[in-house]
């Protein structure tokens, strides 16, 4: 009886570590695995950062460029930027899988790599709550299902959270600067259109299509936003903030409202984007303050 016992755990303990993992990525695509990953690469930053935060960040071997949270991503190999990864440098660190982003990476990497026979999950997390989805299902891919389901269900009860704290408020209008030449903003299907809206804030150009619309001075000027917001790149204040200050009827600029952000508070899918929310909550309840 006890070698029969025996046998059963044995045999299910094999069952555990090989047991097939089959996940759907944020575009449809079933991802499947024939155990879970043990040498992952990732091909954004938000994904690197999001694999750490699911317990993984010991499953990955190689990761793109500006790769750099938590300090442990600075030290993994690089396989160039997320839109023109090496693919002979991901090929050669033999992953048994690769995670994407949708929007960022080149098609025909991502089809080149599948040729290949290597399993690709790709992310494309458009709506706040796809942050922690894709953490979980990070977390199943990589077999680190606890440290994952943890994390994401802190942060869906941060999230919960901050819906609360500023449902309701007043409308500000808002227009959101990703980039100053060309000018670039985010459109209504952009994240970053949602976290201005969590913070009760309406995005001037919300109905222009695409994630990073080109608009211009005049449209800007135009839409007359009560508060004008900028990332940038980096942690410094971002070029092209104080060039609205020339604009002096411009409903932002008359009431002091010129708000910087940090770009990888805002700019990235990941646990941090609540703390740019955080921050561009507080920025939109001082411009509420000086009506």
């Amino acid at each position: 009886m006890r070698m029969a016992f025996g046998l059963i755990a044995a045999w299910c303990c094999a069952w555990g570590v090989h047991a097939e993992v089959m996940v759907t990525d944020d575009t449809g695509a079933v991802v499947r695995l024939a155990q879970p990953a043990r040498r992952i690469v990732s091909l954004a930053p938000h994904v690197t950062e999001n694999l750490f935060a699911a317990g993984a960040g010991g499953r990955l071997v190689g990761v793109v460029e500006y790769s750099d949270f938590p300090a442990a991503a600075l030290a993994l190999p690089r396989v160039g930027g997320y839109s023109r990864p090496d693919l002979e440098a991901i090929v050669a660190l033999k992953p048994d899988l690769v995670v994407g982003w949708q929007s960022g990476n080149p098609p025909a990497v991502v089809e080149k790599l599948r040729a290949l026979g290597l399993p690709v999950y790709l992310t494309q997390p458009d709506r706040l709550e796809d942050i922690p989805a894709n953490i979980e299902r990070m977390g199943r891919l990589a077999g680190t299902d606890a440290a994952a389901d943890k994390a994401a269900q802190a942060l869906t009860r941060r999230l919960a959270e901050l819906r609360r704290a500023h449902a309701g408020k007043a409308k500000v209008g808002v227009f959101y600067q990703l980039w100053h030449q060309p000018l670039l903003t985010a459109g209504g299907s952009q994240i970053i259109s949602e976290v201005i809206r969590l913070c009760g804030g309406e995005n001037v150009f919300a109905s222009l299509p695409g994630k990073a619309p080109t608009v211009s001075a005049e449209a800007v000027i135009a839409a007359d936003p009560e508060a004008i917001v900028a990332s940038g790149m980096g942690r410094n204040s971002p070029v092209g903030l104080e060039g609205w200050r020339k604009w002096g009827s411009l409903k932002a600029v008359r009431r002091g409202n010129l708000f910087f952000v940090p770009s990888d508070l805002m700019q990235r899918p990941t646990p941090r984007l609540l703390e740019g929310a955080e921050q561009l909550c507080g920025h939109l309840d001082g411009a509420r303050g000086r009506r």
